[in-house]
């Protein structure tokens, strides 16, 4: 009797149900020869209920099952996706060679067949038979061909990586026979210890199905449900389901409204799910592959479905990555709380701003001076977690320059605290009317400040931005969402928590939004109708990256290349205290001087020699611009264009104001750059020429700071050319609208309007 998806899928549960779950065997396999459910997967129940370590739950694994369905294994034309499969071979090879046993279960050979038998029947009709309608070729027989010839490219392109693999074909009644499912086990096993890659294909040209692509009975149905048995049978560690799209989304990929879902949920995402269309080639689709998951990893098998098109899906998933959808058994645990979504933490960011705009000044100013207490308050648990987060970079071996900005010193929260009280204390930013223009009698127009809407600051290493940010944010009206650096996730969380607690429930908690995954950040990135402005801050890399991944306004600075240039007419004692100030000061910041240019006039006067040895008694390490390394010595710096971010600087000898300029120019990063000189006409022309977001005479680069600005705090440095350049405060965060009060004035093609266009004085 044919029995539809459904029921088939009711036989496979409950073959499953009773062979693994119950333990002692019914008719097909013994509790012995699975391991589910007992110490071999227990400690998977104890990873944290609310961070997933994907690593972590696949360090140990050994045994990986990976499945490649037709859409995968073919182009759309029906032909061998030759550099698809080549790829996912190369990747087969790459966990061979690391000790892993891969087993592989390939659909496509019905396909191939088909194609390579619609080829032969061309070339072998007349045009009097091609005429007439055409026969659809018997599916057993497409199989028997296809199979020879998809064997024999997996055997040709492993053979270049030089892997042996092997093939087993089978058959849904061949599993009912108990002293065939022990034979199996024996050869995989055999097959494996010689480090054998067996690849597994249903052989539908000898099988009982009245055709392949109809009849769904049986044991198994698919090459989906048959890696989920065989998973089960060879006792695999990790099932992957490789598929034409990223994973199991809430429904058809192609609907813009459809969300990637990372981790499957039964009792949340069962019947919440629209699936799309069966596979445009194969048997099964989506729906077949997540049934085949549900119930392996309920039988205690973890099962990712992820592409097959992404270039290094299989490596991924061994490095820990978060990429496709995970089936677990314990998923549950995991996703206690509901996950929200990039766009549902954006809008929720926004309507709690729109709260915040709503309340009165004096209300703002409140919670503002609750978060300052709040954090001195809580100063001990903050080090607490902050010292645990600097342990574990150290331990993990990462830069000094990355552990200083990591390190929240002592009075550094003391520190934040009072920025914070005097931003509350500064004037009102949220709607100043900053002009005001009569344009008609009776007719009066507000140029009015008002906040940008959700921004969203991507940082790395430093907790304490996270403070001045969120603090920035709530003083100009904005919704925020921060995604800090992994390395200052315990830091990044406390702050976050302390923050939040003292915002008002009337305004609400989601104001600011903490963003835990990396993950995340490409669905952020794509959200440009209700995220407003993105400010990154840190390497050069990561800001490059997010400009380029997406249509959202970016401010930031990808580089902090600050230069001092001494002039032969500098006081040298002011030189040497604003040259030792500008890197020794804090040399991880953005603003600490990377290059110092000198006049080549102190190469006699012994000017630059006590500015060398000034900076080395200190211990800072020099290198040398051509000139500079020839006459002192140094090792020869790579490139100009480089940021230390440490106890390290380049030196350059250069003629004079004009060709320090040009070097500037061509080296620089248009963040801050200064000059040392007594002659006035001098330091003019290079602070009208100087094409820097700041450039200071006489003073340190690291003045440039929004605190020291008297800004209150900063979200950043920008050296951008639109909206806001330098330090950002809370002006930067702020945009105008226009508001226009009448008495009932219509344009009426401007007939009887007499335009006056008269600025009005604003009150003080």
């Amino acid at each position: 009797m044919h029995m539809d998806a459904m029921d088939s899928t009711r036989v496979f549960v409950k073959d499953v149900k009773r062979l693994i779950v119950k333990g002692p065997v019914s008719s097909l396999y013994n509790s012995t020869t699975n391991d589910v459910g007992n110490t071999k997967y227990g400690s998977w129940c104890a990873l944290p209920t609310k961070k997933m370590d994907y690593f972590g739950l696949f360090a140990d694994f050994v045994r990986w099952l990976s499945k490649f369905g037709t859409a995968v294994v073919t182009r759309s034309d029906g032909r061998l996706a030759l550099g698809r499969l080549g790829a996912l071979c190369e990747q087969i090879k790459e966990l061979n060679s690391q000790g892993y046993q891969v087993i592989v279960v390939t659909s496509g050979a019905v396909g191939v067949g088909r194609q390579r038998l619609r080829f032969r029947r061309l070339l072998n009709s007349s045009f009097a038979d091609l005429q007439k309608p055409q026969v659809e070729l018997d599916g057993k027989a497409c199989a028997a061909v296809g199979q020879n010839n998809l064997m024999a490219l997996y055997d040709t392109l492993f053979s270049q990586l030089d892997v042996t693999s092997a093939q087993l074909l089978v058959t849904d009644n061949d599993f009912r026979d108990e002293a065939f499912r022990n034979q199996l086990t024996e050869t995989v096993e055999s097959l494996l210890a010689l480090r054998v890659v067996p690849i597994f294909n249903e052989n539908d040209a000898v099988s009982t199905r009245r055709a392949p692509y109809e009849d769904s009975s049986g044991i198994f149905w698919d090459n989906d449900s048959l890696a989920g048995l065989l998973a089960l049978q060879l006792k695999a560690d990790l099932l992957v389901l490789l598929s034409d799209v990223d994973g199991l989304y809430s429904g058809p990929p192609s609907d813009p409204r459809s969300k990637l879902i990372h981790t499957y949920v039964e009792k949340s995402h069962q019947g919440q799910i629209t699936f799309g269309d069966k596979s445009r080639v194969g048997r099964g689709g989506m729906t077949a592959k997540v049934n085949s998951a549900v119930y392996a990893s309920q039988a205690g098998i973890p099962v990712v479905i992820t592409s097959g098109y992404a270039a290094g899906s299989i490596l991924k998933v061994l490095k820990g990555e978060r990429t496709g959808t995970l089936f677990h058994r314990d998923a549950y645990k995991w996703v206690q709380v509901k996950e929200i979504g990039a766009r549902e933490m954006a809008v929720a960011a926004r309507e709690s701003s729109r709260r915040l705009q709503a309340m009165s000044s004096q209300d703002r100013k409140k919670i503002l001076l609750d978060i300052a207490d709040a954090l001195e308050t809580n100063e001990e648990m903050i080090k607490i977690e902050n010292d645990a987060d600097v342990k574990a970079a150290e331990l993990d071996g990462y830069e000094k320059s990355l552990i200083s900005r990591l390190t929240l010193k002592p009075g550094k929260i003391s520190s934040l605290a009072n920025s914070i009280r005097v931003l509350a204390n500064m004037e009102e930013p949220i709607g100043r009317v900053l002009k005001k223009t009569e344009v008609a009698d009776g007719l009066v127009l507000e140029k009015m400040s008002c906040p940008l809407g959700v921004l969203l600051i991507v940082f790395e290493s430093r907790p304490d931005a996270l403070v001045q940010i969120a603090s920035l944010a709530i003083r100009s009206g904005n919704g925020l969402l921060l995604k800090g650096g992994k390395e200052a996730n315990q830091s990044n969380a406390i702050l976050h928590k302390v923050i939040t607690e003292a915002i008002p429930d009337s305004v609400g908690k989601k104001l600011i939004g903490l963003v835990t995954s990396r993950e995340e950040i490409p669905d952020l990135l794509k959200l440009d109708d209700v995220i407003d402005l993105v400010i990154p801050r840190g390497s050069n890399k990561l800001v490059s990256q997010i400009k380029e991944s997406t249509k959202i306004p970016v401010l930031g600075h990808a580089d902090g290349i600050c230069h001092v240039y001494v002039d032969k007419s500098a006081n040298m004692d002011t030189a040497k205290h604003i040259v030792l100030d500008a890197k020794v000061d804090y040399p991880a910041a953005c603003n600490a001087m990377e290059t110092l240019l000198v006049h080549k006039d102190l190469v006699q006067t012994s000017g630059l020699n006590i500015l060398v040895t000034e900076l080395c008694s200190e211990g800072v390490t020099l290198y040398g611009g051509p000139r500079a390394s020839a006459l002192l010595k140094l090792p020869e710096a790579h490139s100009f264009h480089h940021e230390y971010n440490s106890m390290a600087c380049t030196v350059e000898i250069v003629d004079d104001v004009h060709a320090a300029i040009d070097h500037i120019h061509r080296h620089g990063s248009a963040h801050t750059d200064s000059i040392i000189a007594e002659d006035l006409e001098v330091a003019e022309l290079f602070l009208r020429q100087v094409d820097s977001a700041a450039v200071f005479h006489n003073a340190s680069t690291r003045f440039c700071d929004g605190a020291r600005f008297g800004l209150g705090a900063e979200v950043g440095i920008s050296t951008s050319r639109i909206h806001a350049r330098g330090p950002v405060g809370v002006e930067g965060l702020l945009t105008t609208r226009w508001i226009l009060k009448g008495n009932g004035q219509v344009v009426n093609g401007d007939k009887g309007v007499s335009y006056t266009h008269k600025e009005l004085t604003l009150k003080s």
